[in-house]
Parts: C-alpha cells; sequence; structure tokens
C-alpha cells in the first residue's frame, strides 16, 4: 500500500505564514510636554533662553502720613536660564535586507523611531518636572525613603495638594482646573471614590487633553504609563510613584529654530558616496535640540506616594 504523503513528512514544503499587517507595539501616552510654554530660540540666536519674573509687591497696608512722601518699594526680577540638548537615534538597514525581508524594513523602522522621538522627549521633560521643589508625600510621611506600601494617592491628598497650590497663588491651567499626571496604579486606588468623574461625563462642556481620564475636586488627570516611578526607592524597596499637579505656566519647552519637532532623516542606499561604495547600506533616523524648565516652583506640585 503507498504511503500517503502528509504534511509531517514533507516538511520542506511547509512555509510559516506571515501576516502581512504588523501588531502595533505597547507604547506609552506621551502627555508631558502638553502644558509647557513654547519658547523657541531663534536661529543663530545662541544655546540659552533666559526667562524672567518680575515678584510680586507686599500690600501697602500702612496708611499713608498726610504731606509725607512714603519711601517707596523697589522690584525684584527672577531670571531663569535654560539650554537645549541634542537627542537622537538612527536605524542601519543593509540592501539585502530590505529586498529579501517580508516586511517593509525601512518603512517600520521610521515608525518606530518617531516612537522613540516622543517617547524620549517626553521623559526628558518628566525628569526636569519631577526635580521641582514642591513635594507632598503621601500620609504623613517626611520623606521619600519612609514612604510605605499602602501610602496610596487618595482624595484627601488631592485636596491638600489643592490646598497648597492655591496658598501658592497658581492659577489653573484651564476652566478653572489644575492638571495631574498619574500612573495607572494611582489611577486605580482614586477612582474608587464615590467623588471621582470620568471624562465621558464632561467632554462635552470640556476641551479633553490628550490621555486625560478624569477629574475630581478642581483636578483633571492624565494618564500615563511614563509617569515617574522612583524604584526601589521606599520602606521595605517599594516603588515609589510621582503624581505631578500642575497650574498655569509652570513649565516652558525650548528648542532651537523649531528643532524641537522632530526631524526625520532618511539616507538612501548610496548616499555616503564613497563611504558606501556598493550602495549596500541605508539609514533612517531622527534628531530634536529640545529642553524643558521649571517656570514658576509654586505652580508645580510633586506627591509621592505607593500605588495599588
Amino acid at each position: 500500500m503507498a504511503t500517503t504523503q502528509t504534511t509531517a513528512l514533507v516538511t520542506q514544503e511547509m512555509q510559516t505564514y506571515y501576516d502581512k499587517k504588523l501588531l502595533s507595539r505597547m507604547i506609552s501616552n506621551f502627555v508631558h510636554m502638553q502644558w509647557g510654554q513654547k519658547r523657541p530660540i531663534p536661529k543663530r540666536g545662541g544655546n540659552t533662553i533666559n526667562f524672567r519674573k518680575f515678584a510680586s509687591l507686599t500690600a501697602a497696608t500702612t496708611p499713608l502720613t498726610e504731606g509725607t512722601t512714603p519711601a517707596g518699594n523697589s522690584i525684584t526680577v527672577t531670571a531663569l536660564t535654560a539650554s537645549p540638548s541634542q537627542y537622537g537615534d538612527f536605524v542601519q538597514v543593509s540592501d539585502v535586507l530590505d529586498l529579501e525581508a517580508i516586511d517593509p524594513v525601512l518603512d517600520e523602522m521610521a515608525t518606530v523611531l518617531g516612537e522613540q522621538a516622543s517617547d524620549t522627549l517626553d521623559q526628558v521633560t518628566r525628569d526636569i518636572l519631577v526635580a521641582g521643589t514642591s513635594v507632598q508625600y503621601a500620609n504623613g510621611k517626611a520623606s521619600r525613603v519612609t514612604v510605605a506600601a499602602g501610602d496610596n494617592l487618595t482624595v484627601l491628598e488631592i485636596r491638600k495638594a489643592v490646598r497648597t497650590m492655591k496658598r501658592a497663588k497658581a492659577k489653573p491651567v484651564e476652566g478653572g482646573d489644575y492638571v495631574a499626571i498619574v500612573e495607572p496604579g494611582a489611577t486605580f486606588d482614586l477612582q474608587g471614590d464615590t467623588a471621582w468623574i470620568n471624562a465621558n461625563q464632561y467632554a462635552g462642556s470640556k476641551a479633553i487633553f490628550n490621555g486625560e481620564i478624569g477629574r475630581i475636586y478642581g483636578v483633571r488627570f492624565v494618564e500615563s504609563p511614563n509617569a515617574k516611578k522612583f524604584v526601589g526607592a521606599g520602606a521595605a524597596g517599594i516603588d515609589v510613584y510621582a503624581t505631578i499637579i500642575l497650574g498655569a505656566e509652570a513649565y516652558g519647552i525650548v528648542d532651537v529654530a523649531g528643532s524641537g519637532a522632530v526631524q526625520n532623516i532618511i539616507k538612501p542606499m548610496g548616499s555616503a558616496g564613497s563611504a558606501d561604495p556598493l550602495d549596500q547600506r541605508a539609514t533612517t533616523g531622527w534628531k530634536a535640540l529640545f529642553t524643558a524648565v521649571i517656570l514658576q516652583q509654586g505652580a508645580i506640585l510633586r506627591i509621592e506616594h505607593a500605588a495599588s
């Protein structure tokens, strides 16, 4: 009796089918640059920008003496400077890979690098924001190292933060609300409170920010897995999370001649001239000249806490 030829016997004829639609990548919601005051340095204008702020004068509550000129007052000007740094990366692809790969490698790499660029600038901005001097530790703790498991972000902590912002005379970002950037674990802890309002319940009356998920006690919450986490920095080595509360004009975004808008740079095969004499290599990459700077310490508050 003849042997039936099956796929198990003729394995050389069997190929793996590759779905032509590539899987989407799991990427963070890039939100930290949304509320920065954009201040570009003009081309050939140097690499440092100077922000200036006039200090408020205290109320003149002492009555004037009739016929006597008062002593007068003095103004105080605070200067803040920021210097952009250049960031970037690239991927090199061979001619053979470009010819034989079943996926459009160069096209896909451009998308991957674009995501990397956004992630980079988001994290650069975040790390500058969490270095602010105004900080509140959850559950009355005195420092980051004493934040323990269970010292989660609560509505009470949000109310305390709003009180601090108002006492510092920080103006709301928009529509009478401050903005908070939170990590998903912190969101989970807050959403169980009856005071929480989901963004879809007020979306018609307010312009919704990228990543916005809800509101509570005058604070609108924007969620991002990129929210700062101090790994192992708390009591017993727990991770400590930083929720950033922002007021208006809290920080600035600085680039040079618009270079903060990421430049996508593609060098085709052979563009290197004699450095690539056989047209064997192509590259795709990006670069940006960028920084962020805190402009008003009183308009940015960091709550450090544990999370579920």
